[in-house]
């Protein structure tokens, strides 16, 4: 395993750049590519979206019961992580006609369209005996189909550019769009669906137009995101330009001597773990329905952070590719940490219930404030993670030959989705530890010292563990921006030499 030495680095990467004229070697996407391949998470979302409903379509129309649908919902979470890998390694078998990447894009969005419409048209009209393995057997497939296209996600940004500077421009597009779409997506949900329905999720025609609108949403998506990666998605674009077999062993091979993988994996899903807890809706309801005491507000501050969300991935995108993706993960990182601390503060030596949007005094101001900061902050140190999947990615080849995005980028998923996975377990045992055991507080529930604590620590506790975690693995990845510099170039020679072959 090569070890980090950032002053060799920075003068091998002068080196190599003086002599072969430097980053203009290195391969770019134009600005709408990289923004219309964003978009192919974007769809898999707008899918994400509809499907966080579904235990209301199959419990108040399909009939099923809740504690039966809540299992089967979860367990699909963990047959989601095992099935990650393995369509990882097809997506490195794949290279035909059309590409690497397009035909998993296409696969997982018609099967995933097939699937919704089944679902949602004709579950609640089949026997009742059938009911429910009908209901598994579509979400299983669905599973499939969705692990089809979110796969693309984290393999293709790696054909898309070489260019570690630019890889943090698809974060901007990511947080942009997603931002847009789960605002959207809830006055959608809220204000249009649920009215017009009779005020209540129990109505097939719901979920029936629903389904139509996220479809549609998603197949454009889609399109555009197969048109923003088509002219990279090519074999001359993939590692090195020469094909290297990739096998089961080869994932185990590829986790244990990959030093950046495994430092980025224990990073970013940390702080999924972490983001998980704080922003689940038990959480919500404690923080502002309790503490607060009074939870329209978080309707209402959950619409204000959308802009400056915005602008703080514009800002910390930007920084990152000035001075390196590890770099900007690292300062929005420390950002977070003092934002949440503040935060923290606040509620410990102020009154909380002081908090309120007739009331614009000292707490409220200051709660905002740093609510939107500290929420923007963790969405972009989030965000950062992804265009790192191609840097270890890049990394891999470079060290070993083996070109294998989708399996990199798979076992990413995979671990991280069984350690977030913990989240609601985490939840539900620091609950009933203060006596919650067969329900969750809600808003009716009175205001105590012990659930102001629980609050605290699990909105912001957890995700102080979480990136101090992540912070030590930084210390250890060692692909800050000179490092990439210095792979890429050596990459696109080895390219040079192998296409001329």
């Amino acid at each position: 395993m090569q070890t980090a030495n950032p002053t060799a680095h920075a003068k091998v990467s002068a080196e190599v750049l003086s002599s072969t004229g430097g980053p203009k070697k290195l391969r770019r996407a134009k600005i709408w590519q990289m923004g219309f391949f964003a978009a192919n998470n974007t769809a898999t979302n707008v899918m994400f979206f509809l499907m966080m409903n579904v235990a209301y379509f199959a419990t108040g129309v399909v009939g099923l019961g809740t504690v039966l649908v809540s299992t089967i919902i979860t367990g699909s979470r963990m047959f989601d992580g095992i099935t990650d890998p393995i369509i990882g390694l097809w997506i490195d078998k794949t290279d035909g006609k059309y590409g690497k990447f397009r035909p998993f894009m296409l696969g997982g969005y018609l099967t995933m369209a097939v699937v919704i419409g089944l679902l949602f048209f004709t579950n609640h009209l089949v026997p009742e005996n059938f009911k429910l393995p009908y209901f598994i057997l579509l979400y299983v497939v669905y599973i499939i189909g969705y692990t089809f296209q979110t796969a693309v996600t984290k393999a293709g940004q790696s054909v898309m550019t070489s260019d570690p500077s630019q890889r943090p421009l698809f974060s901007t597009f990511d947080i942009t769009l997603s931002g847009l779409l789960f605002t959207g997506g809830a006055m959608y949900l809220s204000n249009y669906l649920v009215p017009k329905y009779g005020g209540t999720f129990n109505s097939a025609g719901l979920f029936q137009e629903f389904a139509l609108t996220a479809l549609a949403i998603s197949g454009v998506l889609t399109v555009l995101a197969i048109i923003g990666i088509w002219s990279s998605d090519r074999t001359e674009n993939f590692g090195t330009g020469k094909a290297e077999k990739i096998t089961f062993k080869d994932m185990w091979t590829i986790l244990k001597g990959n030093r950046p993988l495994q430092m980025l994996i224990i990073a970013a899903s940390t702080d999924k773990l972490g983001g998980s807890i704080a922003t689940n809706s038990i959480v919500m309801v404690m923080l502002f329905g309790i503490i607060i005491g009074d939870f329209g507000m978080y309707g209402v501050i959950s619409g204000i952070v959308l802009i400056p969300n915005i602008i703080i991935a514009l800002f910390g995108t930007r920084f990152a590719s000035k001075f390196g993706t590890r770099k900007g993960y690292v300062v929005s990182t420390w950002l977070a940490i003092g934002s949440f601390s503040g935060i923290f503060l606040l509620l410990t030596l102020g009154d909380p219930t002081q908090i309120r949007m007739d009331n614009w005094g000292f707490m409220t101001i200051s709660f905002i404030l740093l609510y939107i900061f500290g929420n923007g902050l963790r969405t972009l140190s989030g965000g950062l993670v992804i265009p790192m999947i191609p840097d270890v990615t890049d990394y891999e080849t470079y060290k070993t030959g083996r070109y294998a995005p989708g399996v990199m980028g798979t076992i990413f998923s995979f671990v991280d989705k069984m350690i977030s996975s913990f989240a609601q377990t985490v939840i539900g045992f620091t609950l009933a530890f203060i006596g919650f055991n067969e329900i969750f507080p809600d808003v009716n529930t009175p205001y105590s010292a012990n659930i102001k604590w629980v609050t605290l620590f699990l909105y912001i506790g957890m995700l102080m563990f979480a990136w101090i975690a992540s912070l030590i693995a930084m210390k250890f990845y060692e692909l800050d921006k000179t490092r990439m510099q210095e792979i890429q170039v050596e990459l696109e020679n080895r390219r040079e030499i192998n296409n001329k072959k």
